[in-house]
């Protein structure tokens, strides 16, 4: 069921069944956001909890034809009917295939680069288009400090992550009517994919002891706190201002 259009504020998030992506989902749905959440599989709990405001896609985004059939049946255009505000967040995005080059299957480097960057580009285009009309567009890129520093064992993920923050260089640059975008890093966040990391094997990984004390000192985010710092500044009125961004370096909003 698409949520009514007595929602003026809507949200597409990507990803947003688990980690950084749920905990965003319920903060915008608690702010009174419509939410249409695109993922392999559906929230346990989130549209009983929010009745009438949750619409959810069973979407495989690492598969770009799939992405294109469903942009182009106009689900996004009727979702976001009626909408004074518009948000899309790409948060889908996975740290596999760790390791070099030589490691790697060219099949798996083909998914990472799908799901990481082709969608998250390809929603971005088709929700500019789709929210054209809407007073207030924002679109946010979940990024990572990996796109601003290479890490061995991790080429791939850094490529994926630093061409998303490229893409909200090169796009803000456009100045389309309402439409701002901005790559955000939300930090160290103790998600399933930190989980990932720490299991990896240390031979294609090389950094992963540092992930590892990172857990064992505490010094990791929850996803509820890292989720309140990204969307307090993406509803911020200086949202955009700056295309690239790390949640751990914003004043107070």
């Amino acid at each position: 069921m698409t949520p009514t259009t007595s929602f003026v504020s809507k949200v597409i998030i990507t990803g947003h069944t688990r980690g950084l992506g749920a905990a965003m989902s319920e903060a915008l749905l608690a702010r009174g956001f419509a939410l249409l959440g695109v993922a392999r599989k559906r929230h346990p709990s989130l549209a009983a909890r929010f009745p009438g405001a949750v619409d959810e896609i069973e979407l495989d985004l690492a598969d770009a034809h799939s992405v294109e059939e469903w942009l182009a049946d106009g689900h996004m255009q009727r979702f976001l009917h009626g909408a004074e505000r518009a948000v899309l967040i790409n948060n889908a995005g996975s740290v596999q295939p760790i390791g070099p080059c030589s490691a790697q299957s060219p099949a798996d480097v083909a998914r990472a680069v799908t799901l990481n960057v082709a969608a998250p580009l390809m929603l971005s285009s088709a929700f500019a288009a789709a929210s054209a009309d809407v007073p207030d567009r924002r679109i946010a890129h979940v990024s990572s400090g990996a796109a601003r520093n290479a890490y061995a064992g991790w080429n791939v993920y850094c490529a994926t992550k630093a061409a998303l923050d490229h893409h909200a260089r090169a796009a803000a640059l456009d100045a389309e009517r309402a439409l701002r975008i901005a790559s955000i890093a939300p930090g160290i966040i103790d998600t399933d994919m930190q989980v990932e990391i720490r299991s990896a094997d240390e031979s294609r990984f090389p950094l992963r002891d540092k992930f590892v004390a990172l857990k064992e000192d505490g010094q990791l985010s929850s996803p509820d706190q890292a989720a309140a710092l990204f969307v307090d500044y993406l509803l911020s009125d200086g949202y955009g201002q700056t295309p690239t961004v790390d949640v751990r370096s914003l004043p107070p909003q």
